[in-house]
């Protein structure tokens, strides 16, 4: 009996099923709305997705998605202290402090450690109030802290390791220090030498030689420098600065916490209140007065933000063009606040509207003035989060009243993505945690932003106040992290450090080349290379905060995946004070996750 099918029929019914399965599959790709495999980058995708709103008269742009953008994660529901103070380490950890007298925190010290017993509130307390968070395990550790830090200031120095300075009562003239480590035995110390005056409410910056200026406070117009004066300095211990008495308002004073951003001339931005000055710190000489910013007071208690925006550097030849040209533009950007007057109408139970407007300014212009923008919300006591793009994060923040003692109502509770090429406003996802007075956040090494803290009380309160002690850590994913652009992230291998046996070091003005893969073969010519440094943030400003474009020079393909890229480290100490970068490789706009790198 022949056989029912022979080898032709079973290839032609094997061939018809795999073209009638591909049609249905095509069929049905054609009719699903979800998004595809490989999305264009978000430089290049058009901005279908948004609307802009109808009132066309105002200066606002912005944009609000249709569907919202960004992703909050919730990390630690509780690290039994308020993320008051923040400042990432170059070994991928975070040390978080609130202050000594707010009570009993929710977190005991180890077993055997010492209590502290010179506080105000407790004579003794056997509570941590600091904690050394660590990224990568999701996990926290105590810390003990002997005195006082509340509204204290600090940076990193050359070398890694933080210098926190000042604090309240019997914590305002010390300098503290702590030195990382990859154990779980490094803790706070509080060194013998003190400040020259009490520093409460104060600003410090790193400098080009790796000094550090410690710059006003409450009742302290003057400024001084840790571990010593700069070369050329005086060596006097203490030297006035005048501007900021000029800048106080009776009764509310409106220029705590002043901002810094060093220039790439090597001088010194302040802004306090609604004013600024360049000021030769070495000389303790004001060499220029900027004009005051439109609108609202912006800062503390009117507590507004600041940063320095990317600065992008230029190749030069350090052979052929020895001369370090010193970018055409460095602006700086302040955005929200409050008027004048808030503070004291907060005290009465009157909550004035928060500050809806930014300001930006060219620095190195001969005839500097300020560029004014609405954003979506009015806002006091923003956290603004240079990204690795270059772009801003706009987060935490009241829409009424100052920062202060139950001083604000109407938490905003959504980010805002400030595109700085475009000018462009874009409301994110909101978190649903109210992040008021003494909240934070600072930037992660992998792009995205741990946000903690919030607590508009004298002490820990967590029922019957309608925004209670959060004591919460969670993080905010911006868009680029979306797993839709997975395609286009850069994944960092090797960076060509500079010889010898530190294996982080990266020479000034060096050429070094960057080895990454891709998941797609094919990168096109939209490569960027940031240096972002790591802040120190509280009360809304993140000091020292800094982003750097660095020149690229060349993208070699050496295999099907992966990429060389050669760039040029920044020349100058006034434009990249020395310490530790991460260094971020941005394609398409997605970063991918950072290396550190020791700036030398």
């Amino acid at each position: 009996m022949a056989p029912l099918f022979n080898n032709q029929t079973f290839i032609f019914i094997f061939i018809f099923l795999i073209i009638t399965t591909l049609s249905l599959h095509i069929s049905i790709s054609d009719h699903l709305s979800t998004t595809t495999d490989n999305p264009s980058p978000p430089q290049q995708q058009q901005r279908n997705d948004y609307f802009t709103p109808s009132n066309s008269n105002s200066r606002t742009n912005y944009q609000q998605p249709r569907k919202p953008l960004g992703t909050w994660n919730l990390l630690q529901p509780t690290i039994g202290i308020s993320a008051m103070h923040m400042q990432l380490l170059h070994n991928n950890k975070v040390i978080i402090f609130d202050r000594t007298d707010f009570g009993p925190s929710k977190l005991n010290l180890p077993f055997g450690q010492t209590c502290r017993t010179n506080d105000e509130f407790l004579r003794h307390d056997c509570t941590a109030h600091s904690v050394l968070y660590d990224i990568p395990s999701n996990s926290f550790r105590p810390l003990s802290v002997q005195t006082n830090v509340w509204c204290s200031s600090g940076s990193v120095n050359p070398t890694g390791t933080l210098v926190q300075t000042g604090g309240y009562h019997a914590g305002d003239h010390k300098i503290r220090l702590f030195d990382p480590c990859d154990d779980d035995f490094c803790d706070w110390i509080e060194l013998g030498r003190n400040l020259s005056i009490q520093r409460w409410y104060a600003s410090n910056h790193i400098l080009p030689d790796g000094n550090i200026i410690i710059v006003g406070g409450r009742r302290a117009f003057n400024y001084e420098f840790f571990p010593q004066n700069p070369n050329g300095c005086s060596s006097l211990s203490l030297f006035n600065l005048s501007f900021l008495i000029e800048t106080t308002d009776y009764q509310e004073e409106n220029n705590l916490y002043p901002f810094l951003h060093l220039l790439p001339d090597g001088n010194l931005f302040i802004f306090a209140n609604r004013r600024s000055i360049l000021l030769d710190y070495i000389r303790g000489k004001i060499i220029r007065r900027f004009p005051p910013i439109p609108g609202e007071k912006r800062s503390y208690p009117s507590t507004g933000s600041s940063i320095l925006l990317p600065i992008h550097l230029q190749s030069t030849d350090p052979v052929t063009d020895p001369e370090i040209p010193v970018p055409a533009v460095v602006e700086v950007m302040i955005c929200g606040g409050a008027v004048g007057g808030s503070f004291t109408m907060a005290a009465r139970g009157v909550y004035m509207a928060a500050g809806r407007t930014c300001g930006r300014m060219n620095l190195v212009d001969e005839s500097p003035e300020w560029i004014m923008e609405n954003m979506p919300f009015r806002r006091v006591m923003p956290d603004m989060i240079l990204l690795p793009t270059g772009d801003v994060l706009i987060v935490n923040g009241a829409g009424r009243g100052t920062a202060g003692w139950e001083n604000a109502i109407e938490p905003v509770l959504n980010p805002v993505l400030y595109e700085t090429g475009k000018r462009l406003f874009t409301v994110l996802n909101p978190t649903r945690r109210s992040r008021m007075y003494h909240s934070s956040a600072i930037l992660l090494p992998d792009g995205r932003v741990l946000v903690g803290g919030s607590n508009p009380h004298v002490s820990y309160e967590f029922i019957g106040v309608e925004y209670p002690t959060d004591l919460s850590l969670e993080t905010f994913s911006p868009p680029y992290m979306d797993e839709r652009f997975a395609y286009y992230r850069p994944s960092i291998l090797t960076v060509e450090y500079d010889p010898g046996r530190y294996n982080d070091r990266i020479s000034y003005g060096r050429y070094f080349g960057v080895t990454l893969s891709m998941s797609l073969s094919g990168v096109d010519r939209r490569i960027m290379v940031t240096l972002v440094a790591p802040s120190f943030t509280t009360h809304s400003f993140g000091m020292n905060q800094r982003v750097l474009v660095l020149p690229v020079i060349d993208v070699e393909q050496v295999s099907l995946f992966q990429y060389r890229v050669v760039v040029r480290a920044p020349s100058s100490r006034n434009v990249a004070p020395p310490g530790y970068y991460m260094l971020f490789v941005v394609h398409d706009g997605v970063p991918g996750t950072s290396v550190w790198i020791n700036l030398h």
